[in-house]
């Protein structure tokens, strides 16, 4: 199953990228539907913070930030950082699909701001509840893309 949301905003796809790699910053685009946890230790995702192709940490899902509903042993396979062009895919396991892939883009504009761009692809391990899954994906990126306009297109 594949989905993708896309946003302009006005600010820079760098302030977007810093934004964007680091825990605190996740978990504000999705709040207040899940937080993502992480040890202390882990606050960044840029890849000079990472090794790639290896399991970050185990993040569990908590639904409304205090009931584990899932777990996403959070690994990013590819980053691209280059200026006014950002780029990574996170290709995890996770306890309720087989396959996540969720790919995300931030590329600057010509005349300022960016676009943010979240393709994302899984394989539900139980075909019945795919649809289920589906939806609450679709909801937990829809809120991201909301939160992200929020926060960044303030005037």
């Amino acid at each position: 199953m594949e989905f993708q949301f896309s946003t302009t905003l006005k600010v820079s796809a760098e302030t977007v990228w810093k934004h964007c790699t680091t825990i605190v910053g996740v978990n504000k685009e999705l709040f207040p539907l899940v937080k993502m946890t992480a040890p202390s230790h882990i606050s960044s995702l840029s890849k000079e913070d990472i090794t790639l192709g290896s399991k970050i940490c185990r993040s569990w899902i908590l639904l409304l930030c205090c009931l584990p509903i899932d777990y996403d042993d959070v690994t990013l396979v590819e980053i691209d950082d280059e200026p006014g062009y950002h780029r990574f895919l996170e290709q995890s396991p996770m306890l309720s699909v087989k396959l996540w892939q969720h790919e995300r883009i931030v590329q600057a504009l010509p005349g300022g701001g960016c676009r943010v761009t979240d393709k994302l692809r899984f394989t539900p391990k139980l075909a019945a509840l795919g649809w289920v899954q589906q939806w609450t994906f679709k909801l937990a990126f829809w809120l991201r893309h909301k939160n992200l306009a929020h926060m960044f297109n303030r005037n």
